[in-house]
């Protein structure tokens, strides 16, 4: 194989690598996702605090306000809404890294702003509810799917294990060849040199 060949072969190989690279096979665990999706959308018709539901909490509005909710709860709610309900919707239909690793970002943030929540509802002024169901099931939720997601953005597939190996031998071998020329033509070098 020449030069050439093996240059167009490469391309071949680092094309089909990156595509693979771009996409998540989560396996199983789309399954117990999709759950905890279902579980996050099902907490915003939960009480949140008191009788305020989570929807209320997200949009505002006079019960919410009558309650006391505070800005750590909407951040909480918008997040788990965008990220951890959104981008995990959006990365399980479309199967791309980049969204799970958006959806795992996003929901890690939440899970760290959901317990800013859970304890500014415990922290309330005296005759305003504490922490709701919702809230409580919306943020254990929240943290199980971070760590399913963690699991399936950091998991190499075999597919990319294989074309990543595939690639270094290759350059490996291309690598060798070079060196040997290289050496070749400095001894031919060498020898019209003494035959001058």
């Amino acid at each position: 194989m020449n030069s050439g060949e093996f240059d167009a072969y490469r391309a071949d190989m680092e094309a089909a690598e990156q595509r693979v690279a771009r996409e998540i096979d989560p396996g199983a665990r789309a399954v117990v996702v999709s759950i905890l999706v279902f579980v996050l959308l099902a907490s915003f018709i939960l009480p949140h605090t008191g009788g305020v539901r989570g929807w209320d909490v997200l949009f505002g509005g006079p019960v919410s306000a009558d309650a006391a909710v505070a800005l750590p709860s909407r951040v909480f709610t918008w997040l788990v809404l965008v990220f951890s309900v959104g981008f995990s919707m959006l990365a399980l239909l479309t199967r791309r890294w980049a969204l799970a690793w958006v959806a795992l970002a996003g929901s890690a943030l939440a899970s760290a702003v959901g317990l800013l929540a859970v304890w500014s509802r415990q922290t309330v002024s005296v005759g305003h509810p504490g922490p709701g169901v919702g809230l409580i099931v919306a943020w254990i939720t929240v943290m199980l799917l971070t760590f399913h997601w963690g699991r399936v953005v950091w998991s190499r597939t075999i597919v990319q294990l294989a074309a990543e190996e595939q690639r270094r031998r290759a350059a490996a071998e291309q690598q060798s060849r070079s060196l040997l020329e290289t050496l070749d033509d400095k001894a031919d070098k060498d020898i019209r040199r003494e035959d001058g």
